[in-house]
């Protein structure tokens, strides 16, 4: 066999199979990079990043449609750091002022009852991103809410204009040690302390927490490849990282069993009545209008 020959044997989007599709996406939100994916499943690397696309698109309708009027109580938010094509230091001049190059935040709210994730947004980490993040969670609560997040200073204009003073929200600041030297820089800096602010309205101290929010940035590391730290899987194009979140959530929420729950969060909420496989969220491509439950 030909060169040519085999490379038109190689499955394309059009070819692949049901089965082939939840092998790809089951590769994708295991914690593996597009290269590996394409090494394990000998799907094409093109057909792999497709379908990212695709399901990022179709993950992030779902999302939109299925998450309102949720019941959530309290909510915690916090904001996640990755980068684009390269870390700010190494962007080359004739970049330096595109979008989406460079450092990208990830903003993330769940549910401290259900571990749901209530919304996410990709962008940079500025009061104006900070608005449109919290008016996305703010539009999908059925009513108030205890809202805690760090102390990062765009929330204290943020919040007010989405929440107004129907919130009960305070800040957690933490306060950590000196920078660990050698190796260990890469380690975060150790909490040597933690102050509780009431901002708005009157939040039970006792449940002024980030501790569900921070564990839900480990899980975003280890369930995509391109958060993980000191490898070459990082993001090379906004869009596809913007997918791969949207993904990552839609899994989360709906297919992936919460250990502590003994169900997934979108069952714990009350916006599906069992915990999807992934062959539903794949037939999701071909059957847009699904309904959530």
């Amino acid at each position: 066999m030909t060169v040519l020959e085999r490379v038109s044997t190689l499955p394309n989007m059009n070819r692949l199979s049901l089965s082939e599709r939840v092998h790809v996406v089951r590769c994708l939100v295991e914690g593996n990079s597009i290269r590996s994916t394409v090494r394990i499943t000998g799907v094409a690397k093109n057909t792999v990043t497709k379908l990212l696309v695709d399901m990022g698109c179709i993950c992030h309708e779902l999302t939109n449609r299925a998450l309102v009027n949720l019941p959530c109580k309290r909510v915690q938010c916090d904001e996640i750091w990755s980068f684009v094509y390269a870390k700010d230091k190494n962007v080359p001049k004739s970049m330096k002022d595109e979008p989406g190059i460079g450092s990208v935040w990830t903003w993330t709210a769940i549910c401290a009852d259900t571990k749901l994730i209530v919304g996410s947004f990709v962008g940079s980490r500025d009061a104006e991103n900070a608005r449109v993040f919290l008016g996305t969670v703010k539009s999908r609560l059925a009513g108030r809410v205890q809202l805690t997040t760090d102390g990062h200073r765009a929330y204290l204009d943020a919040v007010p204009e989405t929440f107004g003073d129907d919130v009960d929200y305070a800040m957690l600041v933490k306060v950590y040690g000196a920078e660990r030297p050698g190796e260990a820089r890469y380690s975060p800096p150790a909490c040597i302390g933690c102050k509780k602010e009431r901002i708005i309205g009157k939040p039970d101290r006792k449940h002024v927490s980030t501790s569900f929010v921070e564990r839900q940035n480990l899980t975003m590391r280890m369930g995509m490849r391109r958060f993980t730290r000191l490898t070459n899987g990082f993001s090379k194009k906004f869009e596809n990282h913007d997918h791969s979140v949207s993904l990552h959530f839609a899994h989360y929420n709906f297919c992936r069993v919460h250990q502590t729950l003994g169900m997934t969060p979108a069952q714990a909420a009350g916006v599906a009545d069992h915990a999807w496989t992934l062959e539903e969220l794949v037939k999701l491509l071909d059957k847009p209008q699904t309904k959530a439950a």
